[in-house]
């Protein structure tokens, strides 16, 4: 049993807590496991990044898109029975993404290992979060994702 005024953290954590933040702070969703639903997540992301004047809107985006359609399409295989959790969480100077979907995960050691061909269509999501996040960590099933982004005022990387 939680304690009032308390919840779990972001997906992927084991049991630890965090204090309830303001909806101004949050955006979270969960959503079916397909691409439509993917797009809309990010809308509402893009949405919600306004509104909190967010600097490195693009970056953001690039990561909750890239970490979400990952998890709809390869995840759970598009399968519109499983949901994904998405969450983004402003923190002084840094965003966290956290992207939990009920796929049976992947070996993401072996996929960070694996070079990537930045011109092939498919295959760069590892290089992707990897150039634009500061940290990057899954659970070990791989079916969790935790992202850190560092945020400027500048709105670069």
């Amino acid at each position: 049993s939680e304690r009032r005024g308390r919840r779990p953290a972001a997906a992927g954590h084991r049991g630890d807590r965090v204090s309830v933040v303001s909806a101004k702070q949050e955006f979270r969703r969960e959503i079916p496991a397909t691409l439509a639903a993917v797009e809309d997540f990010c809308m509402g992301a893009r949405r919600w990044a306004r509104s909190v004047r967010l600097a490195n809107r693009f970056a953001v985006e690039l990561l909750t898109r890239e970490a979400m359609a990952n998890a709809a399409a390869h995840g759970c295989g598009g399968d519109s029975s499983k949901h994904i959790t998405g969450v983004l969480r402003l923190r002084p100077g840094r965003l966290i993404i956290a992207v939990h979907d009920q796929g049976q995960g992947f070996d993401w050691r072996a996929a960070y290992a694996r070079a990537s061909d930045m011109d092939a269509c498919t295959g760069r999501g590892i290089a992707i979060l990897r150039q634009y996040a500061h940290r990057v960590r899954f659970n070990q099933r791989g079916n969790s994702l935790i992202i850190v982004k560092r945020l400027t005022k500048e709105g670069t990387r």
